[in-house]
């Protein structure tokens, strides 16, 4: 295999920076410069300090609301198209808008989709993500995806704390699939939750499928918004006979009342990674860095180098 002699350079939008400089120095790079001006009614102009002229570039930003962070993005991307970078990575440790990924009722968009385009157009020509909240929106992309687990950090911690009599749980029907996949890693049993919406955010009813009598449970997710399920669950199964109950959940959106409700909840713990920075920190909430899986892809796809290692699910 020929050696790549193009050289690689990391870039960081502002709310991914201090995960971002995590990655460049377990890449073993110096981030690159970019500075931002900003006009007097909010609008903001991204700009490259430095040539990236034949260079492979990584710009690395999660795109969780407010929408400025998926702007900030595109104009990086577009920035770098115009510089006459050779290739131009789109790392984004958390996919916003993934939950649009099909249309649930009349007259709504398929956001996913667009942001999907939105990217390619901007001059993307490869995306690294993890844990999507629907595995088909890779299929939304033309450019190849990466799309890596954060399965590969969550395992070995579950693994340490070597808890007896463990049942893997979903807080939902859709994430059944993610459960069967933990509980096969882990030797477990699984249980299912199935709850009925309101509308957005607010569940109107919710049940537990299989027993949890005596055991230890951990609820796996991709994210955590409200936190109204996740809480809800973990209340729903200590009343079950739980032994105790705690939650993985890759993105910690964290919106709302969350940060409260988790405090007061049952939850023995949620562990999240740093996909997206917290607002607070919570003596509920462990953080485990996702830093090193995506410098190790990067320095893969960098040296053109297979990363089948990385999808354990």
């Amino acid at each position: 295999m020929s050696v790549n002699t193009t050289p690689a350079k990391i870039f960081a939008c502002k709310q991914s920076l201090e995960l971002a400089q995590s990655i460049a120095d377990d890449f073993g790079v110096t981030m690159g410069n970019v500075i931002t001006s900003t006009y007097s009614d909010g609008e903001f102009q991204p700009s490259f300090e430095e040539s990236v002229r034949g260079s492979r570039v990584f710009i690395i930003g999660s795109t969780h609301p407010n929408s400025d962070h998926l702007m900030e993005m595109l104009l990086m991307l577009d920035a770098a198209k115009r510089a006459s970078a050779r290739h131009i990575t789109a790392v984004l440790p958390y996919f916003g808008w993934a939950r649009q990924d099909r249309k649930d009722k009349p007259r709504v968009p398929i956001a996913a989709k667009l942001v999907a385009k939105m990217l390619e157009t901007a001059g993307a020509t490869r995306i690294i993500t993890m844990d999507l909240h629907a595995d088909q929106i890779q299929g939304f992309f033309e450019k190849p995806v990466d799309h890596l687990f954060a399965s590969t950090i969550f395992l070995p911690y579950l693994k340490e704390l070597n808890l007896s009599n463990l049942t893997i749980a979903s807080p939902d029907m859709g994430g059944s699939k993610r459960a069967y996949a933990y509980s096969k890693a882990l030797i477990s049993d699984v249980v299912i939750c199935y709850k009925q919406r309101a509308k957005a955010n607010v569940i109107s009813h919710m049940e537990l499928i299989g027993d949890v009598q005596g055991k230890n449970v951990v609820l796996v997710d991709d994210m955590v918004d409200t936190a109204g399920t996740l809480t809800k669950a973990a209340d729903l199964m200590m009343e079950r006979g739980a032994l105790s109950v705690r939650a993985i959940c890759t993105h910690p959106i964290l919106s709302g009342n969350a940060y409260e409700r988790i405090e007061q909840s049952k939850l023995e713990e949620l562990i999240v990674t740093d996909s997206i920075p917290l607002k607070q920190k919570s003596a509920k909430i462990k953080v485990l860095s996702c830093a090193s899986l995506f410098a190790d892809v990067m320095l893969s796809v960098h040296g053109n180098k297979s990363i089948s290692s990385k999808f354990l699910m």
